[in-house]
């Protein structure tokens, strides 16, 4: 039996195109840059403005942002890894409250007010965003997370792993990984070594589909695909194929600046 860990998901077994803005006056999420070479992503409910990874110079994160970082209430950081957190200490030096795990403050050498370490499935609030992070496997302490607001609206934030043990209910918007496809992954990395360390880090489109199929897609508005691989995915094909499966409208990462 599944474990039901609380506000709507459980535990289960492990198993170039488009524009990222939304199109109804609801929950809103952009991609300003998604991939090896920086991840910057915003949720914005129209009250309570966040990032959700920095992985770029804070002035490229605020040319991005049009200048107006002053708007957001703070940055949820998955993990350490410099293309999600090049921006980090700069935006807490600029005034930005940071969000992460105590692993990922000490891999960063953070400190200050502007710090808040976070529990993995304890819930705390953000301006009128309810956030729950939760773990997830990579080669360094890594976290999803899930968004709900005051409307009852919820999003889930998941990257840089091979899987999700979680499903989720009544989500309006899915920002989820898409590294790889398997085939393209075995014609397009010769080397075994690269191939392996991509299999256990990273998520594959094969891997999505199934947990897309097992999770409650009935009130899902918007599936963006993030972190698609350079030299091993295809951004029309990963887009086709998932809209097919889910009948759901599916953006590609990175295409809101």
């Amino acid at each position: 039996m599944n474990q039901v860990i609380a506000d709507g998901y459980q535990r289960v077994n492990k198993a170039k195109t488009g524009d990222n803005k939304a199109n109804y006056n609801m929950i809103a999420f952009k991609s300003y840059a998604s991939g090896s070479s920086g991840n910057l992503n915003t949720l914005s409910d129209g009250e309570t403005s966040l990032m959700l990874d920095c992985g770029l110079p804070w002035k490229q994160v605020q040319k991005a942002l049009s200048f107006k970082t002053s708007e957001y209430s703070a940055i949820c950081l998955s993990h350490s890894h410099g293309d999600h957190s090049a921006g980090i200490s700069e935006a807490a030096k600029a005034g930005q409250d940071i969000y992460l795990l105590p692993e990922t403050r000490e891999a960063l050498g953070l400190s200050g007010h502007r710090i808040h370490e976070i529990d993995l499935l304890q819930q705390f609030r953000i301006g009128t965003f309810s956030v729950k992070a939760f773990p997830l496997k990579h080669d360094v302490p890594n976290c999803g997370f899930l968004f709900a607001n005051s409307k009852g609206e919820r999003a889930v934030y998941i990257t840089d792993t091979p899987y999700c043990p979680y499903r989720f209910n009544n989500l309006q918007i899915i920002m989820i990984e898409a590294n790889y496809s398997l085939p393209l992954l075995k014609d397009n990395t010769p080397s075994s070594e690269l191939r392996q360390s991509i299999l256990q880090d990273h998520m594959s489109l094969e891997t999505l589909v199934g947990m897309l199929r097992a999770n409650d897609l009935s009130k899902v508005e918007e599936i963006h695909l993030l972190h698609l691989s350079d030299n091993n995915s295809d951004a029309d094909m990963f887009k086709r194929k998932v809209q097919e499966i889910t009948g759901k409208p599916v953006y590609i990462g990175g295409n809101s600046g």
